[in-house]
């Protein structure tokens, strides 16, 4: 039987220049979110529509979300797999479309780990896992793009 989880996030618009949106250039494109018990994250719009390059902004997230939980998915099932893991990054990459509307999508990502394991691992074995965590990610299975991976590895 499954179980539902509830998430909350409060996100609140710091745009508000004086006059709010009055005209459409006349206020900025930032929030902030904020999450009991955690850190602020500061956000603006993706820097094509105006928004602040500094900041993080929803395709950002989007995509740091999904390989963070194929990251996390991954060393979970490797370390049940009896592959240890010593260091994983990723620079995930994603694909994403404005039409004319100006309605926009992600059409795929790429996530591109590179993962750091001991002596005598055997490779194959700990390249399948990913083809298993698209099966359990929460985000990953939450998506309506394709996301794929090319990992590579080396050993310490």
């Amino acid at each position: 039987m499954s179980t539902e989880h509830s998430y909350t996030s409060m996100i609140t618009w710091t745009g508000n220049r004086g006059e709010g949106t009055r005209t459409y250039r006349g206020y900025d494109r930032t929030w902030e979110i904020r999450t009991p018990g955690k850190a602020t994250v500061s956000c603006s719009n993706d820097p094509l529509l105006g928004g602040d390059p500094s900041l993080h902004n929803p395709e950002d997230l989007l995509l740091s979300s999904l390989a963070s939980c194929h990251m996390l998915w991954y060393l979970h099932l490797a370390s049940s797999a009896g592959i240890t893991v010593l260091a994983y990054e990723d620079c995930p990459e994603a694909v994403g479309e404005t039409e004319p509307s100006g309605a926009g999508r992600f059409l795929k990502a790429v996530l591109k780990p590179r993962i750091t394991v001991t002596a005598g691992t055997d490779l194959d074995k700990a390249d399948a896992i990913h083809h298993e965590i698209h099966k359990v990610c929460y985000i990953a299975r939450s998506v309506n793009f394709p996301v794929s991976f090319e990992a590579t590895y080396q050993f310490a």
